[in-house]
Order: C-alpha cells, then structure tokens, then sequence
C-alpha cells in the first residue's frame, strides 16, 4: 500500500492469502486478480472498500467482503491477520483511493474524447 498498489508488490504470498483467508475468488491466477481489481480505478476503489474500518457497510469494524457480501473473512482462524490487514490499511485508504479515482477519471475521460472525436464533436473542459 505503501508503493502505490504496484504490480511487482502484489506478491504470491498475498495472492495466496487474499484468495484462501479474504474471500475472494482466484481470477484465474496473480495476474488475473490483479487485472481485475488494478487495472481500472472503479475496480481498486472497490477492491479498497474490503479493507476500509471506515466502509459504512463495516459490520463490528469489519467490512463486508466485495464479492460475498458477508463479514466472516475477517472472523475465526484468521481474523487477527485479517483484521490486522483492516487496521493497517485504513490509514493508506484516502490517499489510494483518490488516486485511483483521478486514474478512472482520466480513463473516462479519454474514452470520452475519443468517442465525441469519432462523431466530430470537439469536448470542452
């Protein structure tokens, strides 16, 4: 979190862990996980939420997992990891999440341009 959600910190480790003890689904593989959730800024403010003390839908601190939607990923065997994961990650929570929303932004923004440009219209900001 520190580093900005780079692809070369996304270690197997965490993979392995986030797919085992975080409820999340494999994506194939590492690098499907991490297209899927990195590679738009709506996809990592998402992924973010699961991490978030402060997510509204925090149940005891916990936030709902993103693709269950169910607090017990952070409850039994691993729940002091995982809760220490929530506590850790808050703090970096605002910061990522506004860079990954400036990231969708600009996304969409190109997509846009490029649309009106393909019908020739211009798009004044």
């Amino acid at each position: 979190m520190r580093g900005g959600l780079k692809a070369e910190a996304f270690t197997k480790s965490l993979y392995d862990h986030l797919i085992q003890h975080c409820s999340f689904i494999a994506h194939y593989d590492r690098g499907g996980f991490y297209d899927t959730y990195f590679s738009s800024g709506d996809d990592t403010v998402h992924f973010l939420s699961q991490f978030d003390s402060n997510n509204p839908n925090a149940v005891d601190g916990v936030p709902l997992c993103i693709e269950y939607g169910m607090s017990y990923w952070a409850k039994g065997d691993y729940e002091d990891i995982n809760r220490e994961m929530i506590r850790i990650a808050t703090p970096y929570i605002p910061m990522l999440r506004a860079e990954a929303e400036a990231k969708q932004r600009d996304a969409d923004l190109t997509v846009a341009q490029r649309l009106l440009r393909k019908h020739g219209k211009g798009l004044e900001f």
